[in-house]
């Protein structure tokens, strides 16, 4: 009997993923916390997850891949996800224009790495018990 990972693995593999993402905007809205008219930008992970397992029709896995120009160009064979970056509206916008606000971003950046953290944790153990079921233990 076949064993499909798509199957076994459930939802986690694709929640890395979109956490990983979304931890590198948050990451770059961090970074930029002091650059004037920088908006600050996160997605949704709840739509984002939807659309990744499937559940809205307009969904395409690959829908976000990259496009050469010149036959130079390297291929790529990542996965990508329509994850929709968006820009978050402040709570006190500043003078100079950018609305990253540090706090929040700080407090997002970590529940977002407990998330992916969780999800990794899951992952190792379906990996262990099917590493378990091959051997015979």
């Amino acid at each position: 009997m076949a064993i499909s990972f798509d199957s076994y693995l459930g939802a986690h593999d694709d929640a890395l993923i979109l956490r990983s993402r979304r931890s590198e905007i948050l990451a770059s809205n961090l970074a930029n916390a002091d650059t004037p008219g920088y908006k600050a930008k996160d997605i949704d992970f709840k739509e984002a997850m939807s659309s990744a397992m499937g559940t809205r029709s307009e969904f395409k896995k690959d829908s976000l891949k990259m496009t050469t120009t010149n036959q130079n160009h390297l291929k790529t064979t990542q996965d990508t996800f329509s994850a929709d970056v968006m820009y978050r509206n402040p709570y006190q916008p500043s003078l100079d224009g950018n609305t990253v606000d540090a706090g929040v971003e700080k407090t997002e950046f970590s529940k977002n790495s407990i998330y992916y953290s969780a999800s990794l944790r899951f992952m190792t153990g379906k990996f262990q018990s099917l590493t378990k079921a091959i051997k015979g233990q």
